[in-house]
């Protein structure tokens, strides 16, 4: 399936009146919320940008999702690296140096602390849309990274994956990739850009991201439906619920008896399907909800 974009929609396509009932019922009790968790075996943590963004990540969506004068989204695609593969990995560059600066959040400590309490005797998948690390970096080990990592590489010959933390990631990156609105385009050739390190290939590598028009990775995919598919609570974190095929996870859930909890800044499109909705910062509501 494709990652697409869709304009957010008064009702939901997925409609349950089980949640919907359960929803309007008890949308921000927090001490039923806990009774659910506590009783809990499956558990499905689905996170979006809006945690990410709490860590200082920019989300690259809407009217400020610019870097330069190129609209963000117009540079993740296979067209854009085909074209210039200089300018993308500029861009990716700037992404990973920011990314390596920020710090988990309260959020990301809290998931991954109650993980660490209850991981060997309930079963928590953290299925996240964000590319950024911070769930690994605070420690979450059961970690579904859905569109990839902006630390690892692929080759675009022999298609090794590889994990690269050197910042810069090659030398004709360093000091570049600067969001300066008055620098139009890269003149890295494409020979100095990072390339495969095996001695049989050499080819350019990109980022290991799924880029728009492309389809998520199926080992990925079939990983995190299976998790959807099983768990008897999800919690939805800081995510638009706009980007399928992950907008369709929790609603899935919930169509079919699982119970879904939102903490997001404000509703999305899907929040009436759902039992339980925490307003505010993921950083602020997720230590509550995951405490004792």
């Amino acid at each position: 399936m494709c990652i697409r974009l869709i304009t957010p929609i008064s009702r939901p396509t997925v409609i349950c009146s089980f949640p919907r009932i359960m929803a309007l019922r008890q949308s921000s009790d927090m001490s039923k919320f806990k009774e659910v968790l506590k009783s809990a075996k499956e558990i499905v943590i689905l996170s979006g940008a809006g945690i990410s963004a709490e860590s200082g990540i920019p989300t690259f969506r809407g009217a400020g999702g610019f870097w330069r004068k190129f609209q963000a989204s117009a540079l993740a695609t296979p067209g854009a690296f085909k074209t210039s593969p200089s300018l993308v990995w500029e861009f990716y560059h700037y992404r990973r140096e920011v990314a390596s600066k920020a710090e988990p959040n309260a959020g990301h400590k809290a998931i991954a602390k109650y993980e660490a309490k209850y991981g060997k005797i309930k079963k928590i998948t953290v299925i996240t849309q964000n590319v950024d690390g911070l769930h690994g970096r605070a420690g979450s080990k059961n970690l579904i990274e859905l569109h990839g990592n902006l630390f690892k590489t692929r080759c675009t010959k022999c298609n090794e994956v590889v994990t690269n933390l050197n910042n810069p990631i090659c030398e004709a990156l360093a000091g570049r990739g600067a969001p300066d609105e008055n620098v139009a385009g890269s003149d890295i050739p494409e020979q100095a850009l990072p390339h495969c390190r095996r001695h049989s290939c050499r080819a350019l590598l990109r980022p290991h991201i799924v880029w728009f028009g492309e389809n998520l990775d199926y080992e990925v995919l079939q990983r995190a439906e299976a998790a959807i598919s099983t768990c008897d609570l999800c919690l939805v974190v800081g995510t638009s619920s706009i980007v399928y095929p992950a907008a369709m996870f929790a609603p899935q859930a919930a169509d079919r008896g699982a119970i879904v909890a939102e903490f997001n800044i404000e509703p999305t499109p899907a929040t009436p399907n759902f039992h339980f909705y925490f307003q505010g910062p993921c950083g602020t509501t997720l230590p509550v909800a995951l405490s004792d």
